[in-house]
């Protein structure tokens, strides 16, 4: 579904992202993990096409995005959920989730999408800057829905919010996987909630993928190890 190949992404003379090379599988969530600073968000921002990459090649379900703008990303299937999860705060719910439908033929939100985050559908007419961190994260993920994608983006989707909180959205996380049929990419620092959630564990050190492992396969000390300060 999605194929990074000889992948490098630099700020100016500075590569973050050296020759990487990794594929998601359809169906499949996939967690990258790594420290602050390892080029977890760089390479989020590269695939949704905020940075721009400094070579090799992207493919979502065949077709080459790399010299695509994020507006066409997003319509060839590609869906981002920032860190810090980036809402509208003046706006409501309701219209939130609308700025997503732009790419699509849609005019309402989809039912749905109110069936993942029930919350959403209760608060549909409040401003999204009241709501909480895990209310607008469910928030982020459901705008990111509706644009309809084959592939999702989270970079570090449990930043700022309660354990509880996180593992209900690492349930949402595999239910959408299940039922839309999509392929999940999460960056993240915890875990815990990687383990929960994904099918494969990459950890990033220094703009390298130095682990690549099924969940059932992964060592957890070593892992841990590279996560540590």
């Amino acid at each position: 579904m999605l194929a990074i190949q000889d992948y490098s992404v630099a700020y100016g003379q500075s590569e973050v992202i050296h020759n990487m090379n990794v594929t998601v599988e359809p169906n499949q969530i996939v967690a990258i993990l790594g420290r602050n600073g390892m080029g977890k968000t760089t390479l989020m921002k590269s695939l949704i096409g905020m940075i721009p990459t400094a070579g090799g090649s992207l493919k979502l379900d065949g077709k080459e995005l790399s010299q695509q703008k994020s507006y066409e990303r997003v319509k060839s299937g590609m869906a981002f959920v920032p860190q810090g999860r980036m809402i509208f705060s003046t706006m409501t719910v309701k219209e939130n989730i609308e700025t997503g439908l732009t790419t699509t033929s849609q005019k309402n939100i989809p039912e749905n999408i109110y069936e993942l985050f029930p919350v959403l559908k209760e608060m549909k007419s409040r401003r999204g800057g009241n709501l909480s961190g895990g209310q607008q994260q469910q928030l982020a993920i459901a705008r990111a829905l509706a644009s309809n994608p084959k592939v999702l983006l989270l970079d570090e989707p449990t930043e700022g919010i309660q354990p509880s909180i996180i593992r209900e959205m690492a349930r949402t996380l595999r239910r959408i996987r299940d039922e839309r049929g999509l392929s999940i990419v999460v960056s993240e620092q915890v875990l815990s909630f990687a383990l929960d959630v994904a099918d494969r564990i990459l950890v990033i050190e220094k703009g390298h993928i130095v682990q690549d492992q099924k969940r059932e396969d992964v060592d957890h000390d070593k892992v841990a190890s590279y996560l540590s300060v």
